[in-house]
């Protein structure tokens, strides 16, 4: 069972002469078997030749450390990359971590705070080398911990999504959707941060409830019109009143007898005096409230849609807050002037006060318990607020200019190939959650206002037009904000566009300059002495979300017309123009520290892609799986065009929660820090117990208690070793399974045919608890407790061959969840031609004996069965008995005539005597077809025996009845913590099996 690559290093010794320690201890093995695996190149063994299988990581924040999360993901991962390595395929897990633009920039920021300094009181270059610098320093703090955790990444290609190879390919995405019309700039609602003053995702959005109040207000009706009921306003409620400085609109339903006769008039609102219309829409419920909603298009994005409805332009909508949250004049000049400049909050008060001043605040009595009525502003009310996950301020939704990307369009194609197969989601369930938001997908912000991340490939010059005034020849239309933009992978391309349409518009004469920003470019502009024509870069970056969707192709080299040749300082020089970057460029004395490493050669891009298998956590199905699906079906085609998923198979898993059923979180004091597991049991305990726990659509509960069960596994494994080896039962010679004639042997050797196609179907199936259940029953149940336990005293050369072998098959089958133990237990057996994480899987070349399993399992039925009769009667276990089987049948009698030793020594049977037993207290025992009878006259006192048995059944029923009638209780179950009810029923479960013990113990004795 060797692979043909024999590695040029000496594998390490696992022990002094060969010999296993008496104890387990994990963390000197795990640390000498990856440092050996890493520095031999064994992560990827050449093997050009081979079937190849990829698979790519989510990328970690460059920023993050190992939480539990990562270590469930990481670990199926590498289990099924170990799998297929083992399979002898070109395994090749890409690795690489994510520039996290708004929490790389946080960092550094706050190391700037605590020297009392500001990323402001530097240039943008400046800031964004000091974000390099800590990036070398202190960026490899999670890929430390992925090594811990034994993943066996192929790390002389790690990637970093800032790396210039891979911004150039994000520069070229980006560029190219925009010659496509896919990618656009457009004013429109955003998460907007106050604190970090960008925009964010809808993941970095957390939702909290928030104890609020709920104003009601009366608006008054313009030009002297009323409603039918002869009423002069209407009146509108809301938990944001300070967004009524840029009301403009009230939205009625056009179905509501109350307002159809207002509909199209005008309503004058009382602080600012604006007259906004009425209209009919319905996003206006007539059964909620007043059935009147003031409508904000510029602050709220159920608003923003009614406002484009009722016919405003994004342009045209009133917006009243700059980049703080502080408020600002609407462009219609009419919020007072005492607003502009404070807070949103200290405008809300002052926007409520003045309301009530004016008389339009709408008041509610309030009756105590002791009957005293009071006035209230507001109604209280739990508010479903929006929370920045890192700024940890309210989001406030802001209308903006942004780049945007036609996600519906790019959608259609990974729809479609779910639909026919192409992309098989695993668990089936999550494809029509997958297919809900695709087919219902919103247009994707893409930029943010950051200085860390890959810049805006985007230049804008302002829009022209001949004049004939004799001043130069230029004039801006309209307003400085009237802009030309020229969108190209450098500035020299920029420039280029920039010439052809100064030409358009007949100007042949103005130099072209690149400005710092706006401002620069105005000063320029002015600068009548010479004819130029400024543009300049845009500000923003791109979401870290755009580029990681590239991770499948442009890790493998893409868009390089070689893409084996994917980094080094000639991909540097393909995203970079002296002096003119599109990207956050590392200083060059960083760049050795972020440039991957080479790549020998190879099409990476032709033989890796498609990737075959994506594993992700179900949480970023929409924010990472299935943006990579539209990014690659749109860039990466085959021979006839049509686009290639990024891969086969998406394997959805749930979440690691506490043991109890919550989420984690740190406010909770309930987080499980797996570096702490690994310490206390080992990485391959905490691996197994990802792994057995897993079970496909859901989530996985932590309990610390299973993670030590799996250190005592690999404790039991690891005395099995020391045994055999002590026994001379070493490394076997053979992949196929040896020659042999005992029942016990052949019947071992059919447990690791049938433990094979279990173990493959489960890989195959993905059922990764499936698969360490099939490999834990075998090791712990057939190999440790019984098949050792049948050779002990019979170590003839066949079962010491077969031992080997079987031993040899058990640490192949494991090696995937367990790597380090069983790496060192390879090496511990014998010499071999090479370490096991490069072995060859198992090809037994061998069936099922069906007569030996027969055999075998009549041995291990009786055993069992007996043992645990003596334990229900409270018999020693090592007492001698003596059965009788009266009308044996012909295989039960040839199965006792070839095991009489194996029944003595295990069954502690002095005889089976094959004649009726005599009369007397007795207890049956049966095995396979035969029920022998065992007296026990002489062997326990029956009476007391029988009074201890019927006591004990007497109080386990009892404790069983009692707490199955709170069970069926109503009310208990309606009131009590679910932990509690979760209790009860273990205990309940727990007592009935005992009474259904304690009785069968009874019936034994008659």
């Amino acid at each position: 069972m060797t692979e043909d690559k024999t590695p040029d290093q000496t594998a390490p010794q696992p022990a002094p002469e060969g010999q296993l320690a008496k104890t387990f201890e994990p963390a000197a093995i795990e640390a000498r078997w990856y440092a050996h695996w890493e520095q031999s190149g064994l992560f990827r063994p050449a093997r050009p030749d081979a079937v190849p299988f990829t698979i790519v990581n989510p990328p970690p924040n460059v920023t993050g450390s190992l939480h539990i999360g990562h270590a469930l993901d990481n670990t199926l991962q590498d289990i099924v990359i170990r799998y297929e390595r083992l399979r002898g395929k070109d395994a090749l897990w890409v690795v690489g971590t994510d520039h996290a633009g708004i929490a790389t920039q946080m960092v550094v920021e706050r190391q700037l705070e605590a020297r009392q300094d500001k990323r402001t009181n530097y240039t943008r270059e400046q800031f964004i080398d000091k974000v390099w610098e800590w990036k070398a320093e202190s960026g490899g703090t999670i890929t430390g911990q992925l090594r811990r955790l034994g993943c066996s990444m192929d790390w002389s290609r790690e990637q970093f999504t800032m790396d210039p190879h891979f911004t150039t390919a994000v520069v070229k995405v980006f560029v190219d959707l925009y010659n496509q019309g896919l990618i656009y700039r457009d004013k429109r609602l955003v998460n907007w941060d106050p604190k970090l003053k960008t925009a964010i995702s809808d993941l970095e959005v957390e939702t909290r409830e928030i104890k609020g109040s709920f104003w009601h207000f009366r608006y008054p009706l313009a030009d002297g019109i009323t409603l039918a009921n002869g009423a002069d306003h209407i009146v509108v409620a809301t938990t944001r009143p300070e967004t009524m400085l840029a009301d403009m609109a009230v939205a009625v339903n056009a179905d509501d007898p109350r307002y159809q006769s207002v509909i199209g008039k005008f309503i004058e609102q009382p602080i600012t005096g604006r007259r906004i219309p009425i209209v009919a829409d319905e996003h206006a419920d007539p059964e909620l409230g007043s059935g009147a909603v003031k409508i904000t298009p510029g602050h709220d994005f159920n608003d923003f849609e009614v406002g484009k409805r009722a016919g405003f332009k994004p342009a045209d909508m009133l917006n009243m807050f700059d980049a703080e949250a502080k408020v600002v004049q609407t462009s219609d000049g009419l919020i007072p002037a005492d607003f502009v400049g404070i807070d949103r909050f200290d405008a809300r008060a002052q926007v409520v006060a003045q309301m009530k001043a004016l008389g339009r605040l709408v008041t509610f009595s309030v009756t105590a318990k002791d009957g005293e009525v009071t006035e209230k502003d507001a109604e209280d009310r739990t508010i479903q607020t929006p929370f920045g996950d890192r700024g940890g301020v309210v989001i406030e939704p802001w209308l903006t200019d942004q780049w945007y990307v036609d996600a519906a369009t790019l959608a259609q194609p990974p729809l479609q190939a779910v639909r026919d197969g192409r992309i098989e989601i695993v668990p089936k369930t999550w494809e029509k959650t997958f297919f809900n938001w695709m087919e219902n997908i919103q247009p994707w912000c893409v930029s943010r206002q950051l200085w860390w991340g890959h810049r805006i490939p985007a230049w804008y010059g302002f829009d022209l037009r001949p004049d004939d005034s004799g001043t130069n020849g230029k004039t801006w239309v309209g307003h400085p904000d009237e802009c030309t933009v020229f969108v190209a992978t450098t500035f020299d391309d920029a420039k280029a566009q920039a010439e052809a349409f100064l030409k358009q518009i007949g100007d042949d004469h103005s130099e072209i300059i690149e400005a710092a920003d706006k401002a620069e470019a105005i000063e320029q502009w002015n600068d009548i002495q010479r004819p130029i024509y400024s543009i300049w870069q845009d500000s923003d970056v791109l979401d870290t979300w755009f580029s990681s969707a590239l991770w499948p192709f442009a890790t493998l080299g893409w868009p390089q017309s070689s893409p084996s040749t994917c980094d080094g300082e000639g991909d540097r020089a393909a995203g970079v123009v002296e002096g003119h970057s599109t990207q956050a460029a590392p200083p060059s004395s960083l760049r050795a520290a972020t440039s991957p490493s080479q790549v020998d050669g190879e099409n990476l891009l032709a033989r890796h892609y498609p990737n075959d298998l994506l594993i992700s956590g179900f949480d970023i199905l929409f924010f990472w799986d299935a943006r990579m699906a539209m990014q690659g079906m749109h860039f990466m085609r085959d021979q006839n065009g049509e686009g290639v998923p990024p891969w086969k198979r998406l394997y959805l898993h749930g979440l690691v929660r506490a043991a109890d059923g919550q989420k984690m979180s740190k406010s909770k004091g309930n987080v499980v820090d797996p570096l702490v597991l690994i310490d206390q049991f080992g990485a391959d305990a905490l691996r197994f117990f990802m792994a057995a726990m897993e079970s496909q659509g859901r989530d996985v509960k932590m309990d610390e208690r299973r993670v030590e069960g799996y250190r005592n596994f690999a404790t039991k494994l690891w005395n099995a070793a020391r045994f055999c080896q002590s026994n001379g039962i070493s490394a076997s010679s053979t992949l196929a399974a040896p020659d042999a004639t005992l029942a016990v042997n052949k019947w071992i050797i059919g447990e690791v045919v049938d433990t094979l196609a279990e173990l493959d179907k489960a890989m195959a199936d993905l059922r990764f608890d499936a698969a360490a259940n099939a490999i834990y029953h075998f090791v712990w149940d057939q190999f440790c407790d019984w098949y050792i336990e049948l050779i002990k005293g019979a170590f003839d050369d066949e079962t010491k061959a077969v031992a080997g072998w079987v031993l040899d098959q058990i640490l192949v089958m494991l090696h995937p969840f367990m790597p380090f133990v069983t790496e060192e237990l390879w090496h511990a057996l014998g010499e071999r031609d090479s370490e096991l994480i490069v072995a060859r899987w198992p090809e037994p070349g061998a069936a099922v004996d069906a007569a030996a399993k027969v055999e075998v399992e009549w041995l291990i039925s009786l055993v069992g069965n007996l043992r645990g009769a003596k334990a229900e009667l409270g018999i020693a276990p090592g007492a001698k008995l003596e059965a009788y089987l009266p009308e044996p049948s012909e295989a039960t009698r040839a199965i006792i005539s070839r095991n009489t030793g194996a029944i003595d020594r295990l069954a502690r049977l002095s005889a089976i005597h094959f004649a009726p037993a005599p009369d007397g207290a007795a207890m049956q025992v049966g095995a396979g077809d035969a029920n022998l009878i065992v007296p026990l006259d002489g062997v326990i006192d029956i009476a007391a025996e029988k009074a201890r048995l019927t006591k004990a059944l007497a109080t386990s029923e009892k404790e069983r009845d009692n707490i199955a009638k709170r069970l069926d209780n109503p009310a208990f179950v309606e009131k009590a913590k679910p932990e509690a009810i979760d209790k009860a029923r273990a205990d309940h479960a727990g007592h009935a099996a005992e009474a259904t013990r304690l009785a069968a113990a009874l019936a034994r004795l008659g």
